[in-house]
């Protein structure tokens, strides 16, 4: 039953408490539902001499499981196997935690090709983005 004094309010940008309490709300009844604590994060980056980043794979892991969630090169760096690269020690890194399964988001528009190329395969297309994207 709805309380006299319930209000729903929509933001264009919402407030930075707003954002806050439904993170911290969502991530209490998550962590209530599943073991979370489990889940950890994973990092490589490429770096030149003088320590400049110039790419990297950022995902967690948890159990068994590997999620790749940015890849990310330099455009003047591209084109010269880093993304191979990093994807290969980010997933070696994962192995040497235990992980088994690989998966990954990505827009038709960013490196399809790159993972189709390392062999990931295509589960689910979702395309009803605007412009002709699909994720």
């Amino acid at each position: 039953m709805d309380s006299p004094n319930l209000s729903l309010i929509s933001y264009d940008e919402p407030p930075a408490a707003v954002a806050a309490a439904i993170d911290e709300g969502l991530g209490q009844a998550n962590e209530a539902a599943a073991p979370l604590h489990e889940v950890r994060p994973l990092a490589c980056a490429a770096r030149l001499g003088d320590g400049t980043i110039i790419g990297g794979a950022v995902g967690r892991t948890w159990g068994l499981c590997c999620e790749l969630q940015q890849l990310w090169v330099h455009p003047a760096h591209r084109r010269r196997r880093l993304g191979t690269r990093l994807v290969r020690e980010f997933e070696s890194a994962a192995k040497g935690r235990g992980c088994l399964t690989f998966y990954l988001e990505t827009f038709n528009f960013q490196a399809p090709g790159l993972y189709a190329a390392l062999g990931y395969e295509v589960a689910y297309e979702h395309a009803v983005y605007p412009h002709g994207i699909v994720r």
